[in-house]
């Protein structure tokens, strides 16, 4: 996938991983992203953060 980075997707993938160091398990993330309307979607390419409104992937994760 060929996404633009720009300062917006690196502070939404910065907030998505700290997300991550503050939850206690995956589940719980995922769980606590959707309340922010953020999902994790995984294809062949990567992890990639999604919006759950548009269903269209933000930014790749790693």
């Amino acid at each position: 996938m060929n996404l633009h980075h720009t300062e917006n997707t690196t502070a939404i993938r910065d907030f998505v991983l700290r997300e991550r160091v503050l939850a206690v398990s995956e589940r719980e993330w995922l769980h606590r992203l959707r309340g922010y309307g953020y999902g994790i979607r995984d294809t062949a390419e990567g992890r990639f953060v999604t919006s759950l409104s548009q269903g269209a992937p933000i930014c790749r994760l790693g």
